[in-house]
C-alpha cells in the first residue's frame, strides 16, 4: 500500500504520530543536554548571533558591512534576530523553533519514504528519524545544520513528485529551496547543478534540458541577493560568504599527519601563522579583517597548490573523508532517569591537585574512585576540580559495579593556552541517583591517548528528592532502541537496502534517493568537513535502511507462516472446531 492509496485520515494519523513521537524524543534530549548545550560551538555561535543582535536593533548598515560576519552565509543570523525580535534574546526560544523544524523533517521524510516504500516501511522510516538520537541531539545547538534539512527534503519531495506531475515549476521550486538552504549554510552551493546533470535519470526525453534549467536558475535567483549585497558592499564576486580558504586548508592539515606541508588545522593557528608571515599584527586577531577576501582567496590559492603538487595523496583523502561521512555521529542517548531539577551550587576551593598517570590507549582509564555514598531517588551532584594539561578527557559517574552511567562530561583544552597556563576547572556534575546508593567517578581519555591531568578528591552533595520520576518507563524503551543507532547497525541496512533498489532496477528512485548523499560525499569531500555538516544524507539513508528492515521483516513473517502452515497438528475426526 502506497501513501497514495491511503485515506486522509490514515495519512493524519501517522503524520501525527511520526510529529509528536519526534516531538517527545528531542524534548527529553533538550532535558538531558540543555545545561550543557551552550558549550557547542559557543565561539561559532558568537559570530551569529553578534550580527542577529545588530539586525534586532535596526543596525541593518552593521549587519551588512562587516567583512568578519562573512564568514558565515547571512540566513541563521536572519532567523536569530526574528526571534529575538519577537521573544527576546531567548537561546530556548530558538531551539523550540529548531525543533519544530526538525520534526517537520521527519514529516516530510515519511513522505519521501512512501512514494518509494509500502506505506508500513515509510512508517518505519519515520519512526527511525524521530528517535534517533543523531538528528535530535544535531537539533539543538544554536547552529544552523538542521534548518538547512527540510529545504532539502522538501526539494527532493517535489523532484520526487515530477514523476506523477511532469511540472517544470516544480524544478524551480526546487531549486528555490536548495538556494534556500544555502542562505543558512553555504554547503548546498553546487547540489542544483549537480541534481541537474541527473535528470536524464527521472526526468523524461523532451524535458530533460528545461528541468535542469529551471533547477538552476530557481537556485541562482535565490542565492542572487546574498552575492549582488556582497558585490555592492565589498566589490568583490563572492557568491556567498568567506572561509573556503581556512575550510580547505584545515581539511589537507587534518591528514596531513607529518606535518609536510606546514599547514595549521585550527583558525586560531592558521591567524597567528599569516601574521608571523606578513609581518601583521591584526592578522592574529581575526580570520578575515580589512583584507579578509584578499587572504580567504590566499588560503584557496595555498590548498590548490597542496592538490596540485599531491593530486593522488588528496584523492585519497577525499576518498577516507567521504567514508568518515558515512559513520553516524557516536552521540549519547537518552538517560535512564530524567535529569537534575535542583539549582546546582558551585565548588568553591580547589584542595590539593594531584598527577594522574597517563594511558597510552584513546580510551583508557585514568581513575576510579572510591565509592561515594548516596540516597537512593536523589538529585545529587558529584564536585571534582580538574586541571587539563595535555589530551582530552571523559568524566562519568556511575554506579559501584562501574556497569551503569549516570552522568558523563567531556572537557577539552583551553585553545592557545599552554600546559602550565591551562585552568583548574571547578566540575559540578549533576546526577540522579535513582536506585543505587554507591556511585564512582571514573577519568578516561576521550580519543586521545596520554593525556596529562590534574585531580583534585571529588565528593558527592545532594539536591533533594528526584522529580519526573514517571518518565523513566518512557525513556527507558526509547534509549533501548537508541543504542542501535550505530554505525555498526545501520550502515549493514542501508548497503542491504541499495541493493535491493539494484536488483529492482529502480534506477530513477535510486538517483533520487542517492542524489543528496552523493553530493556531500563527493563535492563536500574535497573540505574539511564535520559530521554536522553532512548529517542530511543519513536521513537518506535512513530510506535504504527501511527498505531493508521491511524486507527482512516480510522474509521472516513469510518463512514463519510457510512453518506453520506445514505443521498445523491435524484436527481428531469427530471434534466440533
Amino acid at each position: 500500500m502506497t501513501l497514495i492509496r491511503l485515506t486522509l485520515t490514515h495519512r493524519r494519523v501517522i503524520i501525527f504520530g511520526l510529529f509528536l513521537l519526534a516531538l517527545l524524543v528531542r524534548f527529553l534530549t533538550w532535558q538531558d543536554n540543555r545545561h550543557e548545550l551552550w558549550k557547542v560551538q559557543t565561539h561559532v555561535t558568537i559570530d551569529y548571533k553578534e550580527p542577529a543582535r545588530a539586525l534586532a536593533a535596526g543596525d541593518f548598515n552593521s549587519f551588512v558591512d562587516d567583512i568578519n560576519h562573512m564568514g558565515h552565509t547571512p540566513g541563521y543570523s536572519i532567523v536569530l534576530a526574528a526571534i529575538f525580535k519577537m521573544f527576546g534574546e531567548s537561546d530556548i526560544a530558538v531551539q523550540a523553533f529548531q525543533v519544530l523544524m526538525d520534526t517537520g523533517a521527519v514529516v516530510l521524510l515519511f513522505l519521501i519514504a512512501a512514494e518509494f516504500l509500502p506505506v508500513a516501511a515509510a512508517a518505519i522510516c519515520g519512526a527511525l528519524a524521530a528517535i534517533s538520537p543523531q538528528f535530535a541531539s544535531f537539533s539543538l545547538p544554536l547552529l544552523p545544520d538542521s534548518l538547512v534539512v527540510p529545504p532539502i527534503l522538501l526539494a527532493i519531495w517535489l523532484l520526487i513528485r515530477t514523476r506523477r506531475e511532469s511540472r517544470i515549476a516544480n524544478f524551480a521550486i526546487a531549486g528555490a529551496l536548495i538556494g534556500l538552504s544555502c542562505w543558512l549554510r553555504s554547503n548546498a552551493f553546487l547540489l542544483a547543478p549537480f541534481i541537474a546533470l541527473m535528470t536524464p535519470l527521472f526526468v523524461e526525453r523532451g524535458k530533460r534540458l528545461r528541468a535542469a534549467s529551471a533547477l538552476v536558475a530557481g537556485a541562482m535567483l535565490t542565492i542572487a541577493p546574498v552575492t549582488i549585497k556582497n558585490a555592492i558592499v565589498y566589490h568583490r564576486f563572492v557568491p556567498l560568504s568567506l572561509g573556503a580558504g581556512q575550510t580547505l586548508l584545515e581539511g589537507i592539515a587534518d591528514y596531513d599527519q607529518a606535518n609536510r606541508f606546514n599547514i595549521p588545522n585550527t583558525d586560531l593557528a592558521i591567524m597567528r601563522q599569516e601574521a608571523e608571515w606578513y609581518g601583521n599584527p591584526e592578522y592574529a586577531r581575526v580570520l578575515f579583517g580589512r583584507d579578509g577576501i584578499e587572504r580567504d582567496r590566499m588560503r584557496v590559492r595555498r590548498g590548490l597548490g597542496v592538490i596540485r603538487s599531491h593530486p593522488f595523496w588528496f584523492a585519497g583523502v577525499v576518498v577516507r573523508r567521504g567514508l568518515a561521512s558515512t559513520r553516524l555521529d557516536p552521540v549519547p542517548v537518552l538517560n535512564r532517569e530524567s535529569p537534575v531539577s535542583h539549582p546546582i551550587p558551585s565548588l568553591s576551593g580547589n584542595g590539593q591537585l594531584l598527577p594522574l598517570a597517563p594511558h597510552h590507549e584513546n580510551y583508557g582509564t585514568l581513575y576510579v574512585s572510591e565509592a561515594m555514598g548516596v540516597k537512593t531517588g536523589m538529585d545529587c551532584v558529584a564536585y571534582v576540580p580538574v586541571k587539563l594539561e595535555q589530551g582530552r578527557l571523559q568524566i562519568k559517574i556511575m554506579d559501584e559495579a562501574q556497569r551503569v552511567v549516570l552522568a558523563l562530561m567531556n572537557l577539552d583544552l583551553v585553545e592557545g593556552v599552554s600546559a602550565p597556563e591551562q585552568p583548574v576547572h571547578k566540575l559540578a556534575i549533576p546526577f540522579v541517583s535513582a536506585n543505587h546508593s554507591q556511585v564512582r567517578l571514573v577519568v578516561s581519555n576521550f580519543a586521545a591517548r596520554d593525556s596529562s591531568v590534574l585531580i583534585g578528591q571529588p565528593h558527592v552533595g545532594e539536591l533533594g528528592p528526584s522529580s519526573y520520576q514517571w518518565l523513566r518507563y518512557v525513556r527507558q524503551p526509547l534509549r533501548f532502541v537508541q543504542r542501535f543507532f550505530k554505525t555498526a547497525w545501520v550502515l549493514p541496512l542501508v548497503i542491504v537496502g541499495l541493493f535491493a533498489f539494484i536488483r529492482r532496477r529502480e534506477w530513477s528512485n535510486l538517483a533520487l534517493l542517492l542524489a543528496v548523499p552523493a553530493y556531500y560525499l563527493t563535492v563536500q569531500s574535497t573540505l574539511h568537513t564535520e559530521r554536522r555538516y553532512v548529517y542530511v544524507i543519513h536521513f537518506f539513508f535512513l530510506v535504504l535502511a527501511s527498505a531493508a528492515l521491511w524486507r527482512l521483516g516480510t522474509f521472516v513473517y513469510g518463512r514463519a507462516s510457510g512453518f506453520f502452515a506445514t505443521h498445523k497438528p491435524e484436527t481428531p475426526k469427530g471434534r466440533l472446531v
